[in-house]
Protein backbone atom coordinates (compact mmCIF):
# COMPACT_ATOMS: atom_id res chain seq x y z
CA UNK A 1 0.00 0.00 0.00
CA UNK A 2 1.05 3.44 -0.60
CA UNK A 3 1.13 6.52 1.19
CA UNK A 4 0.29 9.38 -0.27
CA UNK A 5 1.12 12.84 0.63
CA UNK A 6 -1.11 16.35 -0.13
CA UNK A 7 2.83 18.31 -1.87
CA UNK A 8 2.55 15.48 -4.50
CA UNK A 9 -0.57 17.49 -6.01
CA UNK A 10 0.74 21.20 -4.78
CA UNK A 11 3.53 22.45 -3.36
CA UNK A 12 1.64 25.51 -1.90
CA UNK A 13 2.12 25.07 2.15
CA UNK A 14 -0.24 28.47 2.51
CA UNK A 15 -3.32 26.71 0.46
CA UNK A 16 -2.96 23.31 1.41
CA UNK A 17 -6.09 22.51 -1.38
CA UNK A 18 -6.12 20.66 -4.53
CA UNK A 19 -8.89 19.68 -6.88
CA UNK A 20 -9.01 17.49 -10.19
CA UNK A 21 -11.37 15.34 -12.35
CA UNK A 22 -10.10 11.85 -12.54
CA UNK A 23 -10.91 9.49 -14.98
CA UNK A 24 -10.00 6.08 -13.68
CA UNK A 25 -9.85 3.26 -16.80
CA UNK A 26 -7.79 0.99 -14.98
CA UNK A 27 -7.67 -0.29 -11.64
CA UNK A 28 -6.46 1.85 -9.17
CA UNK A 29 -3.74 1.09 -6.40
CA UNK A 30 -4.70 0.80 -2.42
CA UNK A 31 -3.83 4.28 -0.57
CA UNK A 32 -3.77 5.97 2.30
CA UNK A 33 -3.42 9.91 2.62
CA UNK A 34 -0.67 10.90 4.75
CA UNK A 35 -2.36 14.76 5.84
CA UNK A 36 -5.28 15.42 3.73
CA UNK A 37 -8.87 14.20 3.62
CA UNK A 38 -10.39 14.21 0.53
CA UNK A 39 -13.75 14.51 -0.76
CA UNK A 40 -14.51 12.03 -3.87
CA UNK A 41 -17.81 13.04 -6.18
CA UNK A 42 -18.35 10.33 -8.77
CA UNK A 43 -19.46 12.35 -12.17
CA UNK A 44 -20.16 9.44 -14.33
CA UNK A 45 -20.08 5.74 -15.00
CA UNK A 46 -19.49 3.13 -12.10
CA UNK A 47 -16.76 1.13 -10.52
CA UNK A 48 -16.16 -0.93 -7.37
CA UNK A 49 -14.59 0.69 -4.09
CA UNK A 50 -12.28 -0.58 -1.94
CA UNK A 51 -12.18 0.39 1.45
CA UNK A 52 -9.23 -1.28 3.52
CA UNK A 53 -10.58 -4.38 3.19
CA UNK A 54 -14.20 -4.12 2.42
CA UNK A 55 -15.67 -3.25 -1.55
CA UNK A 56 -18.89 -1.42 -2.30
CA UNK A 57 -20.00 -0.56 -5.59
CA UNK A 58 -20.33 3.45 -6.33
CA UNK A 59 -21.44 5.02 -9.09
CA UNK A 60 -22.35 8.37 -10.70
CA UNK A 61 -23.85 10.84 -8.40
CA UNK A 62 -22.16 9.24 -5.13
CA UNK A 63 -20.25 11.28 -2.94
CA UNK A 64 -18.60 10.21 0.11
CA UNK A 65 -15.33 11.83 2.43
CA UNK A 66 -11.74 9.88 3.15
CA UNK A 67 -9.62 10.72 5.54
CA UNK A 68 -5.87 10.20 6.41
CA UNK A 69 -6.10 7.19 8.52
CA UNK A 70 -8.12 4.86 5.47
CA UNK A 71 -6.94 3.27 2.85
CA UNK A 72 -8.96 2.96 -0.36
CA UNK A 73 -8.67 1.70 -4.35
CA UNK A 74 -10.85 1.35 -6.77
CA UNK A 75 -10.99 -1.74 -9.08
CA UNK A 76 -13.28 -2.88 -12.18
CA UNK A 77 -14.22 0.85 -13.44
CA UNK A 78 -16.43 1.77 -16.17
CA UNK A 79 -16.66 5.07 -18.11
CA UNK A 80 -15.72 6.04 -14.52
CA UNK A 81 -14.95 9.64 -13.85
CA UNK A 82 -14.87 11.63 -10.26
CA UNK A 83 -13.75 14.95 -8.97
CA UNK A 84 -10.98 14.99 -6.13
CA UNK A 85 -11.42 17.53 -3.90
CA UNK A 86 -8.15 17.36 -1.48
CA UNK A 87 -8.16 19.45 1.82
CA UNK A 88 -6.27 19.81 5.02
CA UNK A 89 -8.48 19.49 7.68
CA UNK A 90 -7.44 23.60 8.71
CA UNK A 91 -10.29 24.26 5.95
CA UNK A 92 -13.31 22.35 7.89
CA UNK A 93 -12.75 25.11 10.30
CA UNK A 94 -14.05 27.70 8.27
CA UNK A 95 -17.43 26.00 8.88
CA UNK A 96 -18.91 28.69 11.16
CA UNK A 97 -21.74 27.79 13.84
CA UNK A 98 -25.10 27.37 11.93
CA UNK A 99 -23.14 24.58 9.91
CA UNK A 100 -21.60 22.65 12.43
CA UNK A 101 -25.25 22.46 13.77
CA UNK A 102 -25.91 20.67 10.70
CA UNK A 103 -26.78 16.97 11.19
CA UNK A 104 -26.06 16.65 7.58
CA UNK A 105 -22.59 18.18 8.01
CA UNK A 106 -21.65 16.14 11.28
CA UNK A 107 -22.76 12.66 9.76
CA UNK A 108 -21.23 13.43 6.18
CA UNK A 109 -17.69 15.04 6.68
CA UNK A 110 -17.02 14.08 10.08
CA UNK A 111 -18.47 10.48 11.60
CA UNK A 112 -18.61 8.82 8.58
CA UNK A 113 -14.81 9.51 7.45
CA UNK A 114 -13.92 7.66 11.23
CA UNK A 115 -16.09 5.25 11.07
CA UNK A 116 -15.51 4.13 7.52
CA UNK A 117 -11.83 3.33 9.00
CA UNK A 118 -12.79 1.23 12.44
CA UNK A 119 -15.66 -0.96 10.67
CA UNK A 120 -16.95 -2.04 7.58
CA UNK A 121 -18.94 1.42 6.69
CA UNK A 122 -20.27 1.81 2.79
CA UNK A 123 -23.20 4.77 3.66
CA UNK A 124 -22.00 7.67 1.29
CA UNK A 125 -24.36 10.44 -0.09
CA UNK A 126 -25.79 9.82 -3.50
CA UNK A 127 -27.18 12.89 -5.31
CA UNK A 128 -30.45 13.44 -7.00
CA UNK A 129 -29.47 14.19 -10.63
CA UNK A 130 -30.99 17.96 -10.31
CA UNK A 131 -28.29 18.38 -7.32
CA UNK A 132 -25.34 16.83 -9.38
CA UNK A 133 -26.08 19.18 -12.10
CA UNK A 134 -25.62 22.01 -9.36
CA UNK A 135 -22.71 20.41 -7.94
CA UNK A 136 -20.92 19.84 -11.41
CA UNK A 137 -20.95 23.04 -12.20
CA UNK A 138 -19.84 24.26 -9.10
CA UNK A 139 -16.76 21.77 -9.67
CA UNK A 140 -16.57 23.73 -13.07
CA UNK A 141 -16.15 27.03 -11.28
CA UNK A 142 -13.62 25.56 -9.11
CA UNK A 143 -11.24 24.12 -11.37
CA UNK A 144 -10.86 27.18 -13.91
CA UNK A 145 -10.40 29.48 -10.41
CA UNK A 146 -7.48 26.94 -9.47
CA UNK A 147 -5.93 26.63 -12.79
CA UNK A 148 -6.52 30.34 -13.37
CA UNK A 149 -4.54 31.45 -10.07
CA UNK A 150 -6.62 35.02 -10.89
CA UNK A 151 -6.20 37.32 -7.89
CA UNK A 152 -7.87 36.17 -5.01
CA UNK A 153 -8.35 32.85 -6.17
CA UNK A 154 -7.87 30.97 -2.58
CA UNK A 155 -9.97 33.66 -1.37
CA UNK A 156 -12.96 32.46 -4.19
CA UNK A 157 -12.21 28.75 -3.82
CA UNK A 158 -12.13 28.46 0.17
CA UNK A 159 -15.41 30.37 -0.26
CA UNK A 160 -16.82 27.74 -2.57
CA UNK A 161 -15.59 24.84 -1.21
CA UNK A 162 -17.81 25.78 1.99
CA UNK A 163 -20.71 26.65 -0.53
CA UNK A 164 -20.21 22.81 -1.80
CA UNK A 165 -19.95 21.13 1.70
CA UNK A 166 -23.16 23.39 2.77
CA UNK A 167 -25.07 21.90 -0.11
CA UNK A 168 -23.87 18.53 0.31
CA UNK A 169 -24.84 18.60 4.12
CA UNK A 170 -28.23 19.80 3.02
CA UNK A 171 -28.60 16.67 0.61
CA UNK A 172 -27.40 14.18 3.35
CA UNK A 173 -29.81 15.34 5.85
CA UNK A 174 -32.89 14.63 3.33
CA UNK A 175 -31.52 11.22 2.62
CA UNK A 176 -32.86 8.32 4.38
CA UNK A 177 -30.57 6.48 6.51
CA UNK A 178 -31.03 2.76 7.64
CA UNK A 179 -28.54 0.50 10.07
CA UNK A 180 -24.88 2.16 10.91
CA UNK A 181 -25.49 5.09 8.94
CA UNK A 182 -28.56 5.87 11.23
CA UNK A 183 -26.43 5.59 14.52
CA UNK A 184 -24.00 7.99 12.61
CA UNK A 185 -27.02 10.08 12.62
CA UNK A 186 -27.96 9.51 16.05
CA UNK A 187 -24.73 10.83 16.62
CA UNK A 188 -24.72 13.73 14.37
CA UNK A 189 -28.08 14.59 16.41
CA UNK A 190 -26.40 15.03 19.72
CA UNK A 191 -23.76 17.29 18.40
CA UNK A 192 -25.82 19.71 16.38
CA UNK A 193 -28.55 19.60 19.20
CA UNK A 194 -25.25 20.48 21.82
CA UNK A 195 -24.26 23.41 19.29
CA UNK A 196 -26.69 24.92 19.17
CA UNK A 197 -28.09 24.96 22.79
CA UNK A 198 -24.56 24.78 24.51
CA UNK A 199 -25.00 27.75 26.84
CA UNK A 200 -28.54 26.04 28.24
CA UNK A 201 -28.40 24.17 31.18
CA UNK A 202 -28.64 20.39 29.68
CA UNK A 203 -28.76 16.66 30.73
CA UNK A 204 -27.44 13.65 29.54
CA UNK A 205 -30.69 12.93 29.48
CA UNK A 206 -32.14 15.43 27.40
CA UNK A 207 -29.56 15.25 24.75
CA UNK A 208 -29.83 11.48 24.21
CA UNK A 209 -33.34 12.18 24.49
CA UNK A 210 -33.20 14.70 21.46
CA UNK A 211 -30.43 12.01 19.49
CA UNK A 212 -33.47 9.40 20.19
CA UNK A 213 -30.95 6.60 21.73
CA UNK A 214 -30.13 5.67 25.42
CA UNK A 215 -28.10 8.02 27.78
CA UNK A 216 -25.79 4.37 28.31
CA UNK A 217 -25.36 4.51 23.94
CA UNK A 218 -24.69 8.38 23.88
CA UNK A 219 -22.16 8.20 26.07
CA UNK A 220 -20.31 4.93 24.42
CA UNK A 221 -20.68 6.53 20.72
CA UNK A 222 -19.27 9.90 22.31
CA UNK A 223 -16.35 8.06 23.94
CA UNK A 224 -15.65 5.89 20.35
CA UNK A 225 -15.52 9.09 18.23
CA UNK A 226 -14.24 11.99 20.49
CA UNK A 227 -12.11 10.01 23.12
CA UNK A 228 -14.40 12.24 25.50
CA UNK A 229 -17.43 12.91 27.74
CA UNK A 230 -20.87 14.08 26.44
CA UNK A 231 -20.58 16.72 29.38
CA UNK A 232 -16.14 17.46 28.61
CA UNK A 233 -17.50 18.32 25.28
CA UNK A 234 -20.20 20.62 26.03
CA UNK A 235 -17.79 22.00 28.62
CA UNK A 236 -15.44 23.21 25.40
CA UNK A 237 -17.87 24.28 23.27
CA UNK A 238 -19.10 26.91 26.78
CA UNK A 239 -14.95 27.39 27.44
CA UNK A 240 -14.74 28.55 23.92
CA UNK A 241 -17.09 31.28 23.76
CA UNK A 242 -16.05 32.20 27.14
CA UNK A 243 -12.73 33.01 25.17
CA UNK A 244 -14.45 35.24 22.25
CA UNK A 245 -16.17 37.25 25.32
CA UNK A 246 -12.93 37.54 26.51
CA UNK A 247 -11.65 38.59 23.42
CA UNK A 248 -14.41 40.86 21.91
CA UNK A 249 -16.13 42.42 25.06
CA UNK A 250 -15.08 44.09 28.53
CA UNK A 251 -17.79 42.26 30.48
CA UNK A 252 -16.69 40.88 34.27
CA UNK A 253 -15.52 37.35 33.80
CA UNK A 254 -18.37 36.69 36.67
CA UNK A 255 -20.71 38.14 33.51
CA UNK A 256 -18.70 36.23 30.71
CA UNK A 257 -18.99 33.00 33.39
CA UNK A 258 -22.78 33.60 33.20
CA UNK A 259 -23.12 33.87 29.51
CA UNK A 260 -21.21 31.03 28.93
CA UNK A 261 -23.22 28.49 30.60
CA UNK A 262 -21.25 28.34 34.03
CA UNK A 263 -23.64 29.01 37.40
CA UNK A 264 -20.55 29.61 38.93
CA UNK A 265 -17.60 31.62 38.77
CA UNK A 266 -15.29 30.06 40.88
CA UNK A 267 -16.06 26.78 39.15
CA UNK A 268 -15.86 28.56 35.40
CA UNK A 269 -12.43 29.55 36.65
CA UNK A 270 -10.91 26.65 37.86
CA UNK A 271 -12.16 24.68 34.64
CA UNK A 272 -10.50 27.73 32.66
CA UNK A 273 -7.45 27.73 34.35
CA UNK A 274 -7.00 23.60 33.56
CA UNK A 275 -7.83 24.09 29.94
CA UNK A 276 -5.77 26.87 29.03
CA UNK A 277 -3.24 26.96 31.23
CA UNK A 278 -3.81 30.52 33.22
CA UNK A 279 -7.15 32.54 34.48
CA UNK A 280 -9.18 33.70 32.69
CA UNK A 281 -7.95 37.55 33.61
CA UNK A 282 -4.81 36.54 32.68
CA UNK A 283 -5.86 34.92 29.33
CA UNK A 284 -7.57 38.93 28.60
CA UNK A 285 -4.38 40.99 29.91
CA UNK A 286 -2.64 38.73 27.36
CA UNK A 287 -4.69 39.01 24.35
Amino acid sequence: MRSVPLHWFTADKQFEFFIQYGGHQEDMYLHNHVDFSELVIVLHGNATHIVNTEESFIKRGDVFVIDGATSHAYKDPHDFQICNVMYSSELLKLAGPDLRKSNGFQALFILEPFYRNIQHLTSKLSLPISSLDYISSVLDFMIEEYKSEFQGYQTMLRSRFMELVVHLSRQYEKQERQGVQSNLMHLANAISYMEDNYLERLSREEIAAKSNISVRHLNRIFQSYYQTTPFAYLQQLRLEHACMLLKKTNLPISEISYKSGFNDSNYFTRQFTKVYGMSPKLYRKDL
